[in-house]
């Protein structure tokens, strides 16, 4: 599934990867309903928020290592687990959220 987005011609440099770096993150959850299903809500919505407050921690503490400069931790860590790593899920932890909230907000059909 590809998200559809403005010509790409007409967008910034930044915006253009940020579309893919969007349409990664959905083959990325794809791959992950699959094998996990919706595990990360199984918990309700403390335990949703209690994952994302995790994902901070990791990273806040990796960060803080470069007083705080994400740019220059993430270009600094090299590992397949990094800093990167931690902001792509974080960053995906945070649409399945919001995707679960407007879902909700959709009347119900049953």
């Amino acid at each position: 599934m590809n998200i559809k987005v403005k010509q790409t011609s007409k967008l910034s440099v930044t915006l253009q990867e940020v579309s893919v770096v969007a349409n990664e993150d959905v083959r990325r959850l794809e791959e992950a309903e699959r094998s996990y299903g919706n595990s990360w809500k199984q918990r309700g919505g403390v335990g949703a928020f209690m994952m994302l407050a995790r994902k901070w921690d990791r990273l806040e503490k990796q960060v803080s290592e470069k007083h705080f400069d994400v740019f220059a931790a993430a270009e600094d860590d090299q590992r397949v687990e990094g800093v990167i790593d931690d902001i792509r899920d974080l960053r995906r932890y945070l649409l399945l959220v919001e995707a679960e909230l407007n879902e909700r907000k959709k009347p119900s059909t049953g």
